[in-house]
């Protein structure tokens, strides 16, 4: 073997000092540099406008997006300490929170009993990841600013400007994102920094969030979120679409010395029984963890009480279990703690196991005081949960029959799936395929050692409208459970997926995109970890093909279209229009979708589950009104229409 001579001294050790390793590796602080870390720089400042508010020091938060495409946050907190800082003697105290990474009022002492701070790295990381950021600080009635430039060099140093105009106190912060850092575009989506801001509101009681976007036409349309009921007000929100069982609104909350919870809820007719939705110090707990352990196992042992002590169920019946409960509640759990551990895959599962214990408790204690005291809203819902049951029990040998048995020998898979050779899961991928013939074409064109193919006929049934032993009987949905081989909804087991990669392949236009709607809705109901842990995609087939020079180019929509003429506005080629996958031979379809050195796939993400919850009972559910005025609402963004 040839050795080679590499230097390993001490003058090969390098530091990164401040916030040069911010941009050194500005994923691990924000994720990632594409749209997704670009509006973090955003929430990471409102995140401490917030924190004043959860302080009681807050009441109002301005988001503005100047035209130059800067954002600033401007809060009527305390504003940031202006005084010398006693480990940086050289420094102010808020030129530390600017510049020093893990410097802030959230790491002892009396500033915040509980913050929203995933990592306290907050606005320092904003700094360092922007061309230019400006800060005026209303405090002790002075304004005080200072400014930054090319990731957090100092351009002026804090200094007194005048008068706190009447005696108001508070911090403006204005940044510029690096376009040298956030490659990809450095242009917010105000529909996504709104989804945060109308969150943020419900989870802060009275606390107003107004957003104005002056990139829009030169107009100064404001968007105000303030709700007095809270999470009261958010359960309501989250409802609106569906058919409540009743019109109250259950909420009760408890505190001890180091932690608080919050929990509002209500039933609805619906069958989705994973409408529970929690919060730890502001944070979507997507994942889940132990406050809603406490929440699900005392809401189980208060049903079944009631339900016996009322006579809905007999001593010798079976209780009943939770997921019979949960059909159709909604509720928001949001606690606040001092020091919260986040886990799992996403780092979205809250991990003290002290919270457990004050969610169980008072869970426990208020509602069956409030089951007492509702006698018809508690009638309603035992009587709900015990035909679940029912249907549960009903549904028990379909289970059974859909339930993956081996993942050896396929026993027990669908007899349409044609599976591919590999057994890791790790670089398998199973396309579910839009109608039989479609299935013929993607079988002959993927690639055997890794893609599986499972074609579905037609549209699947509509599981937002359907209770489980219906949609256990629905021939489609045994076939994807058996194929996906985790089981499904209470019993899903994400360990024992058998494909990494679950990509929805449909035609490129109006049937195609209903008919991922339908799969998304049931992939969402059924097996949502699947979506929270990124393992869902969807398959970009052509709509159009034409000729350029002899070669052949396929645009996959009417959006795709437009951008070639725009850019070849001398192309009169006639744009053939493809009749479908089905119509592909094994060839094209491998060359314009299958192909993982050519292939464009759209992964399905979760940002904010409640709001998933909300958009998919608008879309899928009942309410034929609400469903039109989210079709107007968001007609705008719509990139691709079939005429």
């Amino acid at each position: 073997m040839t050795q080679t001579s590499v230097s390993y001294n001490a003058e090969d050790i390098q530091v990164l000092e401040g916030l040069e390793a911010v941009r050194k590796r500005p994923g691990m602080y924000i994720g990632s540099t594409g749209p997704t870390g670009l509006h973090h720089l955003v929430y990471e400042v409102v995140d401490n406008a917030v924190d004043e508010a959860m302080a009681g020091h807050c009441t109002q938060i301005e988001v503005e997006i100047l035209k130059d495409g800067a954002c600033e946050v401007r809060d009527n907190g305390r504003g940031i300490p202006v005084g010398a800082h006693h480990q940086y003697e050289e420094l102010t105290a808020a030129e530390v929170v600017l510049t020093v990474l893990h410097a802030g009022g959230k790491f002892g002492g009396e500033g915040y009993k509980v913050s929203g701070g995933l990592h306290g790295v907050g606005v320092s990381v904003v700094n360092a990841l922007s061309s230019k950021v400006e800060v005026e600080i209303d405090r002790e009635g002075k304004r005080h600013f200072m400014s930054f430039k090319d990731g957090g060099e100092a351009d002026k140093k804090l200094t007194i400007i005048g008068d706190a105009p009447e005696k108001r106190t508070g911090t403006t912060v204005r940044f510029w994102p690096d376009i040298q850092i956030f490659k990809e575009g450095i242009d917010f989506r105000s529909t996504t920094l709104l989804e945060r801001f109308q969150m943020m509101a419900f989870l802060n009681k009275g606390l107003e969030i107004n957003f104005v976007d002056n990139r829009i036409n030169g107009t100064n349309k404001k968007t105000s979120y303030k709700y007095d009921g809270g999470i009261k007000d958010f359960v309501q929100h989250v409802n609106a679409s569906k058919d409540a069982l009743f019109e109250k609104v259950g909420f009760f909350q408890d505190d001890d010395d180091e932690q608080e919870v919050e929990i509002a809820f209500q039933w609805n007719t619906g069958f989705n029984s994973d409408g529970i939705h929690s919060f730890a110090n502001g944070i979507s707990t997507t994942e889940g963890g132990m406050h809603e352990q406490g929440f699900r196992t005392a809401l189980t042992r208060a049903a079944n009480k009631y339900a016996r002590d009322n006579g809905q169920l007999n001593k010798s019946d079976d209780g009943l279990q939770g997921e019979d409960i949960r059909e159709g509640l909604t509720a928001i759990i949001s606690v606040r703690l001092r020091e919260p551990q986040f886990e799992g895959q996403t780092k979205s599962k809250l991990g003290n196991v002290s919270i457990k214990s004050l969610v169980e408790k008072a869970t426990g204690e208020h509602l069956r005081d409030w089951l007492e005291e509702n006698p018809a809203e508690a009638k309603l819902i035992t009587q709900k949960a015990v035909q679940a049951a029912r249907a549960r029990i009903a549904a028990r040998s379909a289970r059974d029959a859909t339930r993956r048995k081996s993942a050896l020998d396929g026993a027990g898979l669908p007899g349409k799936l044609t599976d591919c050779s590999s057994k890791n899961p790790e670089e398998s991928e199973l396309y579910i395929v839009e109608g039989n013939s479609a299935g013929g074409s993607a079988k002959d064109a993927r690639d055997p050692g890794t893609m599986a193919i499972l074609p579905i006929r037609g549209k699947i049934l509509n599981v937002e409208r359907s209770r489980i032993d219906k949609m256990l009987n629905n021939t489609e949905v045994q076939a994807l459970i058996s194929a996906i081989g985790a089981g499904f909804g209470d019993e899903f087991d994400i360990e024992k997926i058998r494909y990494h990669k679950i990509v929805l392949l449909a035609d490129a236009d109006v049937d195609g995109s209903h008919i991922r709607t339908l799969l998304l809705t049931f992939l969402y109901r059924q097996m949502k970890e699947l979506v929270l842990n990124g393992h869902v995609y969807i398959a970009q087939p052509p709509l159009f093909s034409t000729e350029v020079k002899k070669s052949k180019i396929y645009l996959k929509d009417e959006h795709a279209r437009e951008l070639f003429l725009k850019d070849n506005p001398k192309h009169k080629a006639d744009f053939g229009r493809l009749k479908g996958l089905g119509e592909m031979n094994a060839d094209e379809l491998w060359d314009t979708t299958l192909d993982p050195e050519k292939r464009t796939l759209l992964k399905v993400t979760v940002e904010q589950a409640s709001i998933a919850d909300e958009v998919f009972s608008k879309l899928m559910g009942e309410d034929v009104d609400s469903r039109k005025t989210f079709i107007q609402t968001n007609a705008k963004d719509v990139r691709f229409l079939d005429i």
